[in-house]
């Protein structure tokens, strides 16, 4: 896994296991740098949460024993998704909240995100504070000062709430049959809860974690079981999401995948519907062309963002608007909550299926996308998006596409992965522009 030269990204640390900086012994160093800068003014209190991947527990044990060291309270939740970490910071009143999770990556990954007690992304001041002390000696309070750690016994339950309680009370989700995959991640017991308690028949696939399995061969972004599933149980509707559950993807009853944007223009099509102020939508730099026209339609305005839910929060939150997301799945109601978040988006397109009388297949059939050609290449360590042989290939396609389609090539911030998307009209023009750059990317950068 590439690691940035900084120690944080724009969605945390992450990395393989035993590699890099993702070990326990710089999770304890970092553990400790994070509490000695919160508890310089006053004993702090942080709580962590982890998704189910089996590295989980020995970072856990390391970032409790660097918190404590520094004088730091620890609340342990345990297994909870990531936005349940945004929410409960907020709620339990903690200094910060800290997710070990990587996410929609293999279970030989992991990582850690950071709230703070706003329940939005550590910014950047306060990320380049703790990572000046990572290069100092680690120290311990004295032991009169030493931190206690405790287990949340009702985390759950409290999320379970919070999320039932973004459902419009007036609406139930009964005769819905739901196919939920919760990717064997951090949703696992909170997803089916929520939605059988509002109703719904609830048929759960990938819910059975076993450390090793978590987003192998199912979950938000590997949809072929939850496809198949929606037709083996004629289903109504299949929920995806993904390890640590702050995306989401869905199925209609025709097998027909509902990405990101599909979503987003549901829900806000639902939230117009039901008279809230939006005030525009955000997007980010993937998002189709489509999406915006749709939205501009709707008499909103539209803004694009650099890639990753930091981004489209704080776009959110500048403008005072309520909805933003991206292809991927992260889609934030930021009238509901901080950050991205898997099962409130499903319940807003469910409570939209509700409010309009149709099915997600007809909700779908009003939005037609620009076509779009994606394509994912492994990269060796020394990519440069900048060299001049790349750059020339991307100008050069630019002006083959002409004002008829968009070029956007990035590094992955998870992956060692360049990610290439063409968007225009004309299908095989795209795949062959797409073709050109990825082979000056293959001929130059390939990961062996």
């Amino acid at each position: 896994m590439q690691i940035k030269k900084r120690y944080f990204g724009t969605d945390g640390i992450r990395g393989k296991v035993g590699k890099a900086h993702i070990s326990a012994d710089w999770f304890l160093k970092l553990g400790w740098a994070i509490g000695a800068v919160l508890s310089k003014n006053k004993q702090a209190t942080v709580i962590i949460g982890k998704d189910t991947r089996i590295s989980g527990y020995m970072f856990e044990s390391a970032l409790e024993a660097g918190l404590v060291a520094a004088g730091v309270n620890v609340k342990l939740l345990g297994p909870m998704p990531t936005p349940s970490i945004a929410y409960l910071t907020k709620t339990l009143q903690a200094d910060a909240g800290i997710v070990i999770s990587a996410s929609h990556n293999s279970y030989l990954d992991n990582g850690v995100k950071f709230f703070t007690p706003k329940g939005v992304k550590f910014s950047d001041e306060l990320e380049l504070e703790i990572e000046s002390y990572i290069d100092k000696p680690m120290s311990t309070v004295v032991p009169q000062k030493l931190g206690k750690a405790e287990r949340v016994n009702d985390a759950a339950g409290r999320y379970i709430e919070f999320c039932k309680s973004t459902f419009p009370s007036r609406l139930n989700l009964k005769n819905l049959k739901i196919v939920l995959d919760c990717a064997n991640g951090a949703t696992y017991y909170v997803a089916p809860n929520v939605f059988k308690e509002l109703g719904a028949e609830v048929i759960n696939i990938a819910s059975t974690p076993d450390g090793l399995n978590i987003n192998k061969d199912c979950g938000a972004t590997d949809l072929e079981l939850i496809i198949a599933k929606v037709g083996e149980f004629k289903a109504d509707i299949g929920i995806a999401l993904d390890g640590d559950g702050d995306r989401v993807m869905m199925v209609d009853h025709a097998g027909n995948v509902l990405d990101g944007d599909d979503l987003l223009l549901i829900i806000v099509r639902a939230y117009l519907q039901l008279g809230y102020d939006v005030g525009g939508v955000v997007g980010t730099l993937m998002s189709n062309l489509a999406l915006e026209e749709a939205v501009k339609d709707l008499g909103l305005p539209f803004a694009r963002t650099s890639v990753g839910d930091r981004h489209i929060q704080a776009a959110l939150f500048n403008r005072q608007w309520l909805l933003g997301g991206e292809p991927s799945g992260h889609i934030i109601c930021a009238n509901n909550h901080s950050t991205g978040d898997g099962i409130i988006a499903a319940l807003k397109v469910l409570a939209a299926i509700q409010l309009f009388g149709q099915t997600l297949f007809e909700l779908r059939e009003f939005f037609k996308k620009t076509p779009q050609v994606l394509i994912n290449i492994p990269i060796s360590n020394d990519f440069d998006l900048n060299f001049a042989p790349v750059q020339n290939v991307i100008e050069a396609m630019r002006q083959q596409l002409g004002t008829t389609g968009r070029i956007f090539v990035r590094n992955s911030g998870t992956e060692p992965l360049v990610r290439i998307m063409v968007e225009g009209q004309d299908l095989a023009q795209l795949q062959q522009v797409a073709d050109e750059i990825s082979g000056v990317i293959k001929n130059e950068f390939q990961a062996i």
